[in-house]
Order: structure tokens, then C-alpha cells, then sequence
């Protein structure tokens, strides 16, 4: 009678099954999707061809026809966008890959201090970490750049420093090396040097492992550094010589120079991030537990020895996720370059670029794509690292 009764029992629609919704729901998400795509694509076109504005990347290779204040590589006004794109992406990633450096090591130095049982030190990194890390990061650019490098004296009064460092308010002056005949057998003693170091550095860590016994593994590394190439040198001469810049009419001839608005940027985003790397530091080193550091102390290891090789190494799993973060955030803040007209990619690529040619969408397309590939790459070498240091359960 069960059985019957089941078998009578109307089917319900088919709408009302889950599994035909969730597919029903998907498709139509995609018909949206595509739809509100190709309405944009289509007005975009169309609006283009009412203004006779020509898509596409060929005014890549159109002659730029302006000068910029700095480029890392060979540069006229006679060049393409394109090599207009390459010098911004480069100054990009310049103030990126310092600011990142000196954010971590101020940071690091801050977050340690901000644990110091000395009263001062631990009140001076508080307040240091409380004042930057609460100020805007344009703010603090348009300080350091206003305040600070424009208020510099002339050339002509320049701050010395040892006859080779020239600071005044159009920029840092300092001496740059030119290569000699001698620069290659001490590059190749150099790299020889390193990947010796490298294999050593495995075998004392094998030794250690095997038996126990330490091998002094960093002062050696540092011995064969000044050693080998040193001999190099004495034997070849020497690899590099050094132009000092000279101080010629109105400004100085020669060297490197770091102009103001690089200065004032890197310093702001390097002292605004570290405020913030601080406290990660901070909450990473609180986060390894107390037991560590007692037995490390009952093994009569110093202070030092207990941070650099039981605290840290733990720490570094609480503290490399946040840390990623911040990194981003650092990569995408130097877009605030065009507050002060760095020539980084938005000032000098989707800014000057982007008005002289009136494509805007190829530009900020590819200004976007610049960034998030640069995001991208910090995020996936963090989280290998992030998996090369993470505790292994047995």
C-alpha cells in the first residue's frame, strides 16, 4: 500500500529542484554579464567613432616630443610613448623596491624598540608609530617636498657632506661609478664567491643537523666577500671609478642625483608604512609563546642570540601575511607621485601620455594591468616565502 501510494504521489515541478535553479540561476548571471559587457563595449565604440577618436595601441610608437625630469634609461624627446611607458614603470617600481626595503628595516627596528624594556626607547617608538601611522600619506609627501626639499639652499649653498654628497633643493647629488677593463674577472670572482657561500652554507647547515656542531657560517661568508674579490682587485685593479658631480655655473655637472620629488616620496611612504610594519612586528613577536624565550634563557643564550634566532624565525609566520598587505599598499600609494609630478606611470603615463593622445582607454588599461601585475608578483612571492617558512607538523 507504501509503495502505491508513493508511485501516485504527484512529481513536483521542475522548477522547484534545486540542482535545475542553481543552473538556471548561473546561466542567466552569465546572459547579464555578457549583455551589460557588450552595451559598454558598443558605447564605447561608438562614442570613440563620434569623437574620430582611433582605438587601439599604435600611438605607442608615436614620438613622445617632452622631457622628463628623471629616467633610469636613455631618453629623448624624439622617443615613442612607448619608451615613455617603460622610463614611468621604472621610476615605479624605483621608489616601490626602496620604499619596501625601508619600510622593513625601520619598521622591524621600531616594532623591537616598541617592546624595549628601556622606559624612553619604547615611549619614543609609540610615539613615532601614533604620529605617522595617523597622518595622511599625502600629507606627509607634500611635507617632506614643500617643507623640507624646497626649502633646501641653492646649488650654489649646498649641504656638503665629505666633498661627494651635494644636497639643495634640486635634489641629492652624488658620485656614480663608470666600469673599467677590470670590472669583469671581479664580477665573476663575485658571483664565483657567491654560489660557494650558497653550497657552504647547505653543507654547514647539513653538518649542524648531523651532528650537532655549528659551523661559523657568517663570518666566513664575510670573509671570503672581502677576500676573494679584494685579491681580485689587487690583482686586476680596480673594477670601478667614481665621477664626483661639480658644481658648474648655476647647478652641478656630473654623478647621480636624486631630485626632490623621488626624496620626498620615498621618504614619506618609507616613515607612513614602517608606522604600520611596526605594530605587525609588534603583534608577531608578542605572538611567539613565553616558554620559548625562558628556555632559550635557561640554554644561557644572551638577548640578542634569543631574538635573532628563537623569537624572529617564530614571529615570521605571524608576521609575513600582514606584512604582504602592507607591501601592497606601499606598491599602490606611489601613485600619490603625481601629487608632487614624479614621473611614475600615473603621473607620467596615464597624466602627460593620456592628454597628449586622448586615448584613455588604452592607457588607463594599461596603467591598471601595470599595477595589478606588480600586486600580483608581491603577493606571490610573499606567499611562497610565506610557505617556505611555515612550521611543518610531523
Amino acid at each position: 500500500m507504501q509503495t502505491s501510494a508513493n508511485a501516485s504521489r504527484p512529481k513536483g515541478s521542475v522548477w522547484t529542484d534545486p540542482k535545475v535553479r542553481a543552473w538556471l540561476f548561473q546561466i542567466l548571471a552569465i546572459i547579464a554579464v555578457v549583455a551589460l559587457g557588450w552595451f559598454l563595449f558598443d558605447n564605447t565604440q561608438t562614442n570613440l567613432d563620434k569623437r574620430g577618436i582611433t582605438s587601439g595601441f599604435s600611438f605607442l610608437n608615436n614620438s613622445a616630443g617632452f622631457g622628463i625630469a628623471q629616467h633610469l634609461i636613455e631618453y629623448t624627446e624624439s622617443d615613442s610613448y612607448g619608451r615613455v611607458f617603460v622610463i614611468g614603470l621604472l621610476n615605479t617600481l624605483l621608489v616601490s623596491g626602496i620604499g619596501i626595503v625601508g619600510a622593513t628595516l625601520l619598521g622591524f627596528i621600531l616594532g623591537i624598540a616598541r617592546l624595549s624594556p628601556n622606559w624612553l626607547v619604547s615611549k619614543l617608538a609609540t610615539v613615532y608609530i601614533e604620529i605617522f601611522r595617523n597622518i595622511p600619506p599625502l600629507l606627509q609627501i607634500f611635507f617632506w617636498y614643500f617643507a623640507v626639499m624646497l626649502a633646501m639652499p641653492s646649488p650654489k649653498q649646498s649641504l656638503e657632506f665629505g666633498s661627494m654628497f651635494f644636497i639643495n633643493n634640486r635634489g641629492l647629488y652624488m658620485p656614480s661609478p663608470s666600469v673599467t677593463d677590470a670590472f669583469t674577472p671581479f664580477l665573476i670572482a663575485l658571483l664565483l664567491t657567491i654560489v660557494a657561500i650558497i653550497f657552504m652554507v647547505r653543507w654547514g647547515r647539513a653538518r649542524f643537523e648531523k651532528t650537532g656542531q655549528p659551523f661559523p657560517l657568517l663570518m666566513v661568508s664575510l670573509a671570503m666577500l672581502v677576500v676573494i674579490p679584494g685579491l681580485t682587485i689587487a690583482l686586476s685593479g680596480n673594477p670601478l671609478t667614481w665621477q664626483s658631480p661639480e658644481l658648474k655655473g648655476f647647478n652641478f655637472r656630473g654623478g647621480w642625483v636624486m631630485i626632490p620629488e623621488l626624496i620626498a616620496l620615498t621618504l614619506a611612504l618609507t616613515i607612513y608604512t614602517a608606522a604600520f610594519i611596526a605594530e605587525i612586528v609588534r603583534s608577531g613577536i608578542q605572538a611567539v609563546s613565553h616558554g620559548q624565550t625562558e628556555a632559550a634563557r635557561s640554554l644561557g643564550l644572551p638577548a640578542g642570540k634569543i631574538l635573532r634566532l628563537v623569537v624572529i624565525p617564530q614571529s615570521l609566520r605571524v608576521i609575513i601575511p600582514p606584512l604582504t598587505s602592507q607591501y601592497l599598499n606601499l606598491a599602490k600609494n606611489s601613485s600619490l607621485a603625481a601629487g608632487i609630478g614624479y614621473p611614475d606611470m600615473v603621473s607620467l603615463f596615464a597624466g602627460t601620455v593620456l592628454n597628449q593622445t586622448g586615448q584613455a582607454i588604452e592607457v588607463i588599461a594599461i596603467t591598471m594591468s601595470v599595477y595589478l601585475a606588480i600586486s600580483i608578483s608581491i603577493s606571490l612571492f610573499m606567499n611562497w616565502y610565506n610557505k617556505r617558512i611555515a612550521l611543518i607538523e610531523r
